[in-house]
């Protein structure tokens, strides 16, 4: 592992090469310290940077921006933390705890935590109000550690980026395979169901070799319209002349980066016009987000993930479908499939956390008009070394006819 995620143990501040680089970063932002809080597996971030297994109490760890890192721990739990040698204090009534977390964060002021204002971050707002209380008690400020958790928790490693591509190509040939499954299907007068394709698709991840966090979406025209339908073990006929949206995902182990798509399909020879124009809507909203961000790191800006939400909402907005993109426009991809990285989101959210080297997200555009239509596309990206790249290769152009050549649709 050659990033930032890990040091050679696996496990970021178990070593004192990754303890200074989070010290570094500190310095640069002018916090005095990143405290880490954690009760029964709630901080999934700071457990996997501090390489924490099974602990029933509330614990709490200090890396400082200068000096050695400490704990606060109960007094029942120090085998759980015996793989870090730091030093430690141990409490067991509740006034301890308050006055061991006073002695803790002694000479700090602004301190990093897992935590959002507003709750504009979801995905970092991990500190209970009450904790936080405690915390703010103790007399010093709390500020959301999201870029640390993008720069040193969300980025992926040179092997994840290469499982990711993998992953990728497997994901692309067998929402392929679907399409020409069900078109078959179709141009035979057979039935096929949603819920039958979608039972296939899973199957056919896990035995492609991309079978952790392995899912996917199948729906007809109207029903796509909820972009997170589920259509059950039948769900609805697949037949001539309907939009067909097939969403899959899948990643090759537990410890790497899932790949995430979404490709339309129509039961047609010729694209029904209306459709054409919904397609070339997210299409132009997708690639829009991946040229603006391509551009702006070429001219070294900083970008932020609800900026790109921006760019594609407008673009969709301009071709009069801004009040049907009711989602955000991405979602930060790491070790599971909706990450702790920075969303490209300036709706449901407001991301301001910045897309740093090394983070990848979806970028997924959609229209959803109820009871009518829904039609999405999705690729996904990465921070690269060079800059922002698509990770799929020749990524969606045109909606598939699927029976194209065929006499079904007449």
């Amino acid at each position: 592992m050659t990033r930032l995620q890990a040091d050679a143990s696996g496990v970021l501040l178990a070593g004192a090469e990754g303890i200074e680089r989070v010290q570094a970063a500190l310095r640069e932002r002018a916090l005095d310290g990143w405290l880490i809080y954690d009760f029964k597996d709630r901080n999934p971030i700071g457990r996997s940077l501090l390489g924490l297994e099974w602990t029933t109490r509330r614990g709490f760890a200090l890396v400082p921006a200068k000096g050695p890192p400490r704990l606060l721990i109960h007094a029942i739990e120090h085998s759980s933390w015996r793989h870090l040698d730091w030093p430690r204090a141990s409490y067991s009534s509740r006034g301890q705890m308050e006055e061991g977390l006073r002695a803790l964060l002694s000479g700090c002021t602004r301190v990093a935590a897992e935590t959002s204002a507003r709750s504009d971050v979801p995905y970092l707002d991990l500190i209970p109000a009450g904790m936080r209380d405690v915390i703010l008690g103790a007399g010093v400020e709390l500020h959301s550690s999201g870029d640390l958790v993008s720069t040193f928790y969300a980025v992926w490693t040179d092997r994840q980026r290469e499982e990711h591509g993998r992953a990728s190509g497997i994901v692309k040939s067998l929402a392929r395979d679907a399409f020409a499954r069900a078109a078959d299907r179709v141009r035979r007068g057979e039935s096929v169901t949603e819920g039958a394709l979608a039972h296939w698709i899973r199957n056919e991840l896990a035995r492609r070799g991309a079978p952790a966090q392995a899912d996917c979406i199948v729906a007809i025209g109207p029903k796509a319209a909820d972009p997170h339908y589920d259509p059950g073990d039948v769900g609805e006929p697949i037949r001539a002349g309907d939009l067909l949206l097939i969403d899959l995902w899948g990643a090759l182990h537990d410890d790497s980066v899932p790949a995430d798509q979404t490709w339309m399909g129509y039961m047609g020879a010729e694209l029904p016009s209306r459709i054409a124009e919904l397609w070339m809507a997210v299409k132009a909203a997708r690639d829009g987000v991946v040229a603006s961000l391509v551009e702006r790191h070429a001219r070294g800006e900083t970008i932020r993930g609800f900026e790109a939400d921006d760019v594609a909402r407008g673009i969709i907005a301009r071709a009069g479908y801004g009040e049907h993109f009711i989602h955000r426009t991405g979602h930060s991809i790491d070790r599971d499939i909706h990450g702790r990285g920075p969303n490209l989101d300036n709706l449901e959210t407001r991301d301001d956390r910045i897309l740093v080297p090394g983070v990848g997200f979806s970028v997924e555009p959609g229209i959803y008009i109820a009871d009518d239509v829904g039609i999405r596309t999705e690729l996904n990206m990465h921070m690269g070394p060079d800059g922002p790249e698509v990770t799929v290769d020749e990524p969606q152009q045109e909606v598939f006819l699927l029976l194209k050549d065929s006499s079904t649709d007449r």
